[in-house]
């Protein structure tokens, strides 16, 4: 990760996104539009360099940004 560290709001949504918000719903709660959280979304995948919402909750668990 280049020891990048998540921004407030990215480890927000993700920790929303392993408790089964929806995009929509992660939207509604911090006020702002779906694009916004998906592009929070993919900017975490390319800080970890990985493909996809899983693998990118699996390295963030594992690299202790995010628990369960």
């Amino acid at each position: 990760m280049n020891k990048q560290i998540l921004t407030r709001r990215e480890k927000e949504i993700f920790e929303m996104l392993i408790q089964n918000y929806s995009t929509k719903e992660i939207a509604d709660v911090f006020g702002i539009s779906e694009k916004t959280v998906r592009n929070h979304i993919s900017n975490v995948m390319q800080k970890l360099a990985v493909k996809g919402r899983a693998s990118a909750v699996v390295e963030l668990l594992r690299l202790g940004e995010i628990t369960i």
